[in-house]
């Protein structure tokens, strides 16, 4: 797959070839639609095989993205790299984020968040074209913490397995938010929740290794280039806090993928959940001098033996336990 870098703004991280063309090109059919749900719009896409007759579906993928990104953009690369696999992918902008509805990365809820996808996800997958396939959840980055809470927001048996990119489950002390800061907002009863008045932390830098990639990340017209808001970074501080001390419900399969130069989402977070979870078929893939961003900013040859590993997972565990049914332990 490749990508042009490129002085005049362009719709897709590709260039400006028609979308249908590009997809084709790839061995995938994308659709992208709206989700009406309780608290706003959610815009969704899928992504398939092209021919389903040559390629069929085995199972349902549910992806959600990091902060202040969108499942546009170079995003895409990993929902593509599972539809050609043979898999339904289904991807939604997290609420505040991308086309959906939202206070632009406003994160003041986070149940609430998770809870609009989930509605998106849980939906599609019961329905009949999926209810008797295997189906995962899929998160990366903050993402990644999304996907957690939605796991606990659903009933038993209804996800297959799970599988995190980088996920957001401690936060390196330099990137937490100044809690005398936090305190001092909070004073105001609320009404500094949506001000962008946090530290600027670089994230994007910190996320992608290569500096080709980095440019055209960055011009992601969709992308929050603001500060953080108040209400964001109280909120995801909590969350992770709350995931940490549930890591020990965790008991359907799951594969965790962190790079070990990860300055965004600590790496302690993936072994934290790999040593805590219950789950009986737990993985956990440490890549070493890789950054935040393992499949969007890594040099291809670092990309490509992400992408291969989840491969590897996701298939063997069709196989184990196809079906629609769980592999929870409980």
């Amino acid at each position: 797959m490749s990508t042009v870098a490129s002085s005049e703004p362009a719709k897709n991280y590709w260039g400006d070839q028609p979308e249908e063309e590009f997809y084709a090109s790839q061995g995938v059919r994308n659709e992208q639609s709206y989700f009406e749900g309780k608290n706003g719009r959610l815009f969704t896409q899928k992504f398939e095989p092209l021919d389903t007759t040559v390629v069929p579906i085995k199972a349902s993928v549910y992806m959600s993205h990091g902060y202040g990104s969108d499942t546009g953009w170079m995003f895409q690369k990993i929902a593509i790299a599972f539809a050609r696999w043979g898999y339904a992918v289904f991807c939604a902008d997290l609420y505040g984020h991308g086309r959906s509805d939202g206070i632009r990365c406003y994160l003041g809820d986070m149940e609430m968040v998770a809870g609009n996808s989930l509605a998106f996800f849980s939906q599609t997958r019961q329905s009949p074209s999926y209810a008797e396939l295997p189906a995962f959840l899929f998160g990366e980055s903050m993402g990644g913490a999304a996907t957690m809470l939605m796991y606990f927001q659903s009933p038993p048996g209804l996800w297959t397995g799970l599988i995190f990119s980088a996920p957001l489950f401690i936060i390196p002390e330099n990137m937490k938010p100044p809690r005398m800061r936090i305190f001092m907002y909070g004073l105001l009863l609320g009404l500094a929740d949506t001000w962008q008045v946090m530290p600027d932390n670089k994230m994007v830098e910190k996320a992608v290794k290569d500096p080709d990639l980095l440019k055209i990340i960055a011009a992601n017209p969709r992308r929050y280039t603001e500060k953080a808001r108040v209400g964001t970074m109280r909120e995801l501080t909590r969350v992770c806090e709350y995931i940490q001390g549930r890591m020990k419900d965790v008991d359907v399969p799951f594969l965790t993928a962190h790079g070990t130069d990860d300055g965004l989402a600590s790496a302690a977070g993936s072994e934290w959940l790999h040593e805590r979870a219950k789950s009986e078929d737990k993985s956990i893939k440490l890549y070493p001098g890789m950054y935040h961003s393992l499949i969007q900013g890594e040099p291809d040859v670092n990309s490509q033996k992400v992408l291969a590993d989840m491969k590897d997972w996701i298939d063997n565990r069709v196989q184990k336990y196809g079906g629609g049914g769980s592999g929870s332990t409980s």
